[in-house]
């Protein structure tokens, strides 16, 4: 087999694994919430079991990539989250009680959570060592989505929510067949010295950024922990809960593309800015809306708001963050994103939710939004004495 025809077999295999665990993702995020709905959970204990993946992966996340970045392997990481998810989901299907459901997700989190930050890793690590763009590999995790937020739908709608958990095994168990094809990638030939993640850490462009991340991602988790709440109140079934994730799916595919090809062009601060001012515009129309067909059409809002900031974000951390802390770095801007903000917006998103109502929430996540928009917009037109040249922070990849 020659070289070329070996690289298409093995990106071919990782586009695969990137387009099924987005069916984990869309189980999780969107599906599993109506699974405790369906147990007789209060819209708090909802926001409670959401925020403790957040604040679980703060830990898992961080453990699980270093230990990838130490032992210079991805794939096997990989293979033991997978199987870690499958088992603990095996408990969560027996599972009803509050409490020990909320032990079981503890430790489910942990092995959920890492997997995304790792796939991206050894994606662009793929990606870079075959000459193609990332975003060719990662644009399977928007199909992936697509795909499964449709099928779980209307699968659900047949079974029921209470057999979520047998679904989500069926994913998992499917991503764990992917990924044995898959080839490991080392993050790096060079040795792993933990005293250059605080030299990366102490950078004021990327502190500033993550900054700015994480105000954005408030909005961002705010919406994604209570939006088939939202759909579920204003009398959607599982069918449009799908249709829903699908619009977002799909709407992020051309920005994905067309960034993929032609995102060098643009700064990258004037593209996180209209990134962050788009969502604000989006969660006020969330709020706005009295209909669930209207938050169909918002959904395809996404392509203009997540698919802009994470083409722009990875971008600028390929950049900032060294080839022998991709690992680490991804992980780091995972818990900016996913994990502080998810653990913010889950446990006193829920309480907001249930006390003052759906249009407070999201005006709350509007202004996130518009925070992040003003640290993004403050940072690009802010020039230092002397400075006749766009900083680092503002430098075109």
């Amino acid at each position: 087999m020659n070289r070329k025809t070996t690289a298409r077999t093995d990106i071919a295999w990782l586009r695969a694994f990137t387009f099924t665990i987005y069916g984990t993702s869309v189980l999780v995020s969107s599906y599993f919430p109506l699974f405790y709905a369906q147990l007789g959970f209060s819209t708090s204990q909802i926001g409670l079991l959401y925020a403790l993946g957040p604040m679980i992966s703060v830990i898992s996340n961080l453990l699980w990539s270093l230990a990838s970045d130490r032992y210079q392997t991805i794939k096997k990481v990989l293979l033991i989250l997978l199987i870690g998810q499958i088992a603990l989901t095996f408990l969560l299907s027996a599972s009803t009680s509050f409490s020990i459901i909320m032990a079981v997700i503890t430790l489910f989190y942990f092995f959920f959570y890492p997997v995304f930050p790792l796939s991206d890793t050894i994606s662009i690590t793929t990606a870079k060592q075959h000459g193609i763009h990332f975003i060719s590999i990662r644009l399977f995790g928007s199909f992936g989505y697509a795909f499964f937020a449709l099928l779980i739908g209307y699968v659900l709608a047949r079974i029921g929510s209470s057999n979520t958990m047998w679904v989500s095994i069926a994913i998992a168990g499917l991503a764990l067949g992917f990924i044995l094809f898959v080839k490991d990638q080392p993050t790096t030939v060079a040795k792993m010295d933990l005293s250059g993640i605080w030299g990366i850490l102490r950078q004021k462009e990327l502190l500033w950024f993550f900054g700015c991340v994480f105000c954005l991602a408030i909005g961002m988790r705010m919406n994604e922990a209570f939006i088939s709440i939202s759909l579920k109140e204003l009398g959607a079934g599982e069918n449009l809960i799908g249709w829903a994730m699908l619009a977002s799916s799909l709407s992020e595919i051309p920005v994905f593309i067309y960034l993929s090809f032609h995102g060098e062009k643009y700064k990258e601060l004037p593209l996180l800015l209209i990134a962050s001012l788009m969502f604000a515009v989006r969660f006020l129309l969330m709020g706005l809306t009295g209909s669930p067909y209207g938050i169909l059409a918002i959904q395809a809002m996404h392509g203009v708001t997540f698919g802009i900031f994470y083409v722009t974000a990875i971008r600028m951390l390929t950049r900032l963050i060294p080839d022998e802390f991709r690992a680490t770095g991804m992980a780091l801007y995972t818990i900016v994103w996913s994990s502080l903000a998810g653990l913010l917006s889950g446990t006193f998103g829920g309480v907001m939710f249930e006390q003052l109502g759906r249009q407070p929430f999201y005006l709350t996540a509007m202004g996130a939004a518009l925070v992040a928009c003003i640290g993004f917009a403050s940072r690009y037109f802010q020039k230092g004495p002397g400075e006749s040249t766009p900083s680092k922070f503002e430098h075109k990849a």
